[in-house]
């Protein structure tokens, strides 16, 4: 198999996970135990929330490990409800993860979103406006999920700064895929299937974090901030895949950058258009409008092939639903419906991406595109 779609997840890294495993089957324990065996395992979640700290300068007491994404998305929007008791709405970027969203209309915070174009990067005027008539907290993802079109993270945090507000960052897509200056955000999240460690941990990080402050309760787990068990062989695998991944960040992204040019040439050249062309993007990631209506059967045929690509994210795509991403763009519906993501990473070779090519432009000559 052909796997391109490591937005959605990444393979997992078999060294890491078999050697976590390994552990996990020696060491089985309860990390929230009294005996000394838990004590030990309880330890290797706190040599996690220390390598993390080190790597983002963010307390340790700050770090709060939870088990995916979503979780960890409410995490960081119940922290901002609480350090801003009297919060009533946010600025919110158009391309943000349905989980922030969803969170910010559980706390009842009303949503100011963000214009922006066919670039796919957030207008910086309509967040100046909307600072000056009204300054309230700020939230936009580093990386846009489906586009890998990267925000101005910087600017965006100048104006935070400026207007004394706080900015908080899904960092989901950048982490383990681009250089990451956390000293930009308030608060931030990523998780560890998306760079390879498997599913089961992710992490919310806040600079300021009032105690007690959860999503539910019964246990003091994570400083009483998020209660249950622990999953402790994914946070290990968490902070093992993230070690990996930055050592080899450079080199894995010479390699992308080279993939997405042969990829996006072959794709121009059959009538495609790549969204988000021009903008600053990840290398790994393609977003394509393809000039032809039978998407689920293209995808199909793709799959028949051995080849897995998708529609955009994971958590929306069985749906297919217009990317709403891409109706903020101004794309209309019909376009946002034929549009596919192709997302590589540290396992992809040269070989699939000319593999890929081949079946793509089989398939669209049966579709009836013409060259």
């Amino acid at each position: 198999m052909i796997y391109l779609d490591y937005n959605a997840t990444h393979p997992p890294i078999p060294k890491i996970l078999n050697e976590v495993n390994e552990n996990y089957l020696a060491e089985f324990y309860n990390p929230s135990g009294a005996t000394r065996y838990s004590l030990n395992n309880q330890g290797k979640i706190e040599e996690s929330r220390k390598y993390f700290s080190s790597i983002t300068g963010i307390p340790e007491k700050n770090i709060i490990f939870s088990s995916s994404g979503t979780e960890a998305n409410y995490l960081l929007i119940r922290f901002l409800t609480q350090n801003f008791i009297n919060l009533t709405s946010v600025i919110v970027s158009p391309f943000e993860h349905p989980s922030i969203y969803s969170a910010l209309d559980d706390h009842n915070l009303t949503k100011y979103i963000l214009e922006t174009n066919k670039s796919g990067v957030i207008l910086l005027d309509h967040l100046e406006k909307l600072l000056e008539k009204h300054p309230r907290p700020i939230i936009c993802l580093a990386v846009a999920n489906e586009t890998g079109v990267i925000q101005p993270s910087e600017e965006i945090a100048a104006l935070a700064n400026r207007y004394s507000v706080p900015f908080y960052s899904d960092l989901m897509q950048a982490f383990g895929k681009q250089k990451v200056n956390f000293d930009l955000f308030s608060g931030f999240t990523f998780s560890g299937h998306k760079i390879g460690a498997g599913m089961g941990a992710s992490l919310t990080a806040v600079r300021h974090l009032t105690d007690n402050t959860h999503i539910f309760a019964g246990g003091n787990q994570e400083n009483n901030h998020r209660a249950g068990t622990e999953n402790w062989p994914a946070i290990i695998a968490f902070q093992k895949a993230s070690e990996y991944q930055l050592e080899q960040l450079e080199s894995k992204n010479s390699k992308l950058k080279r993939f997405q040019n042969i990829l996006e040439a072959f794709l121009v050249s059959q009538k495609c258009e790549i969204i988000g062309k021009n903008a600053n993007r990840l290398p790994n990631t393609s977003f394509v409008l393809l000039p032809i209506e039978e998407i689920d059967f293209f995808l199909l045929g793709l799959e028949e092939a051995g080849v897995i690509v998708s529609t955009g994210s994971s958590c929306k795509s069985r749906a297919r639903e217009a990317s709403s991403s891409l109706l903020s763009m101004g794309y209309t519906k019909e376009e946002a419906l034929r549009c596919i993501r192709i997302s590589t990473g540290i396992f992809t070779t040269e070989d699939e991406i000319h593999i890929f090519c081949e079946k793509a432009r089989e398939l669209l000559i049966t579709f009836g595109v013409n060259h």
